[in-house]
């Protein structure tokens, strides 16, 4: 759902509960494998494999603590997670070579300035060596609809 939070709805309207309101500009509706099977699969993978690499990093989006899409950084993440393949093809990639995804995180950019935008930096483990390599999109959320600023790049430290 892409739209404004309103106000939360007197209790009386919603069973005794104090749910928000909302007003939306676009509904999406898909299940989590309708949202998987339509995600193109990286010349090279296994379907099966695929499958399972794009279910887990959907499923670690899914369960980032009260993601409402009220932050910027719960926006940034919603946006990739329905709207940019690269970081499911990244995932089956790192899981191929022995990876494992070890951690999702979001902050704002050095870029920000009179745009919020948003670094989103994936983290992933080799599972022999230990060694980490992490990877980052930038995501501009000043606006009702987020969007894409840089594709998925190595991520260096400052």
């Amino acid at each position: 759902m892409i739209g404004m939070l309103g106000p939360s709805a007197p209790p009386q309207v919603c069973g005794g509960l104090a749910v928000p309101m909302v007003a939306f500009d676009q509904l999406y509706s898909f299940s989590r494998e309708e949202l998987i099977d339509g995600i193109p699969r990286p010349e090279g993978q296994r379907e099966d494999t695929f499958r399972d690499s794009a279910g887990e990093l959907f499923d670690l989006i899914g369960q980032v603590a009260d993601n409402a899409g009220a932050t910027d950084e719960h926006r940034a993440l919603n946006y990739l997670a329905v709207r940019y393949h690269g970081i499911y093809a990244k995932a089956a990639e790192a899981h191929a070579a022995e990876a494992s995804l070890t951690g999702v995180e979001v902050r704002p950019s050095r870029l920000s300035g009179a745009r919020n935008i948003m670094d989103v930096i994936f983290s992933y483990t080799n599972r022999r060596t230990d060694v980490g390599e992490r990877y980052f999109v930038r995501v501009d959320v000043t606006e009702e609809f987020p969007f894409l600023l840089t594709k998925l790049s190595p991520y260096y430290e400052r």
